[in-house]
């Protein structure tokens, strides 16, 4: 059995899963990380989740300059935080502006429903990155299975294998890793979407 633990980048996981049209809750995100493992094969030690609280603050609408005071229900978070094997690591979400959702004719008055706002979380991949690192250097895990489409992960995964640690991405249905993902890998692990309950 090998010492296990899953990381995943909430991030990607509910994009993903949003995409394919599947309510992102934590008993879903909780059915995914358990997927994640092989039940003969894998110790499970802990199953980091990183990702970011929704954003709180003011936006100001780009063509009326209404404000908007935007409120973060983060109970959802808590939730997933107390559900077995668990640790939430949470980024910052930064407000970068309102971008078209499509571009316009010549002849359109612009709304302020023609514009979309536009987020980047912060921080995240760090966290990511630097958890790897430390539970290499501290020899407390063989396997680290990753859940991210994200190529930042690259060096943390390069460190991993060189420090002995085994390292397996994750392949959602539909979405194959991007190459530098997978050169980097010593597994790639299919899993299914959990059937609904």
């Amino acid at each position: 059995m090998w010492k296990t633990v899953v990381l995943i980048d909430g991030g990607y996981l509910r994009a993903v899963s949003r995409q394919c049209g599947y309510e992102f809750t934590p008993e879903w995100i909780e059915q995914i990380a358990h997927q994640c493992t092989v039940a003969d094969q894998d110790l499970l030690l802990k199953i980091p989740y990183y990702d970011c609280a929704p954003y709180q603050g003011t936006i100001r609408h780009p063509v009326s300059g209404k404000e908007e005071q935007r409120k973060s229900d983060r109970r959802w978070l808590d939730d997933l935080s107390r559900k077995d094997y668990f640790a939430v690591r949470l980024g910052s979400l930064k407000f970068r502006g309102f971008r078209l959702k499509e571009v316009p004719t010549s002849e359109t008055t612009l709304r302020d429903e023609d514009f979309k706002p536009g987020f980047e979380q912060k921080g995240v991949d760090m966290r990511i990155g630097l958890d790897i690192a430390s539970m290499c250097e501290k020899r407390a895990v063989e396997r680290v299975v990753l859940l991210s489409g994200d190529t930042d992960m690259v060096p943390a995964m390069k460190h991993a294998r060189k420090a002995g640690v085994q390292v397996v991405v994750i392949e959602l249905p539909g979405r194959r890793p991007p190459p530098d993902l997978l050169a980097h890998a010593d597994l790639c692990r299919k899993v299914a979407w959990p059937s609904a309950s």
